[in-house]
């Protein structure tokens, strides 16, 4: 397992070592201690997602507010996503900034998202398999979302038009965002 921290503090892009024969591939898509070794303390997850989408679905950004906040990891089974994470720590550097990468089957690329991120992803093939780790359970009364095409947030999901849930067309814009990640 390699890991390679991002320019925002907190994620980690992490690629399974992956065993390839004439029979196909083989990896530990997680593994406990490994994982809780990265991360340098013992994390817990909860609860795991999975979502399979049409082409050009764009779900998110979502997140849920203290104190059933969730860190997420997140990697793909199958097909390809524009993966993206905006920061919502009031005291990070890079609050208000986002990152975005690429996950898909070929690359095994994982990211973890510790709490205080906003998430969602661009689905870039039909039916394609996105699979989360959570720390925590969902609960209606924290989640929240911002608006996907916030011009503050700038992110380029090179779709104009994406296939999303009436939720999503409704996300809070960042401008009146109040974080609650203090």
């Amino acid at each position: 397992m390699v890991e390679k921290e991002i320019a925002i503090d907190g994620l980690i892009l992490i690629k399974p070592q992956v065993f390839s024969d004439d029979r196909g591939d083989f990896f530990e898509s997680y593994n406990a201690s490994r994982f809780n070794g990265i991360m340098e303390k013992n994390l817990h997850f909860y609860q795991d997602n999975t979502s399979i989408s049409k082409k050009n679905v764009l779900r998110g950004l979502h997140f849920q507010k203290p104190p059933m906040a969730q860190g997420k990891l997140v990697y793909v089974i199958k097909g390809r996503v524009m993966d993206v994470v905006v920061d919502l720590r009031l005291n990070s550097a890079t609050y208000g900034q986002h990152f975005k990468v690429e996950l898909n089957e070929k690359n095994r690329l994982q990211l973890w998202i510790p709490e205080g991120f906003a998430h969602g992803f661009l689905t870039l093939e039909d039916n394609t398999i996105f699979s989360y780790k959570c720390t925590s359970a969902y609960s209606k009364n924290h989640e929240m979302n911002l608006l996907w095409n916030d011009p503050l947030l700038n992110v380029d999901w090179g779709i104009t038009s994406p296939l999303l849930s009436d939720k999503d067309k409704m996300g809070q814009p960042f401008e009146n965002f109040d974080s609650p990640f203090k």
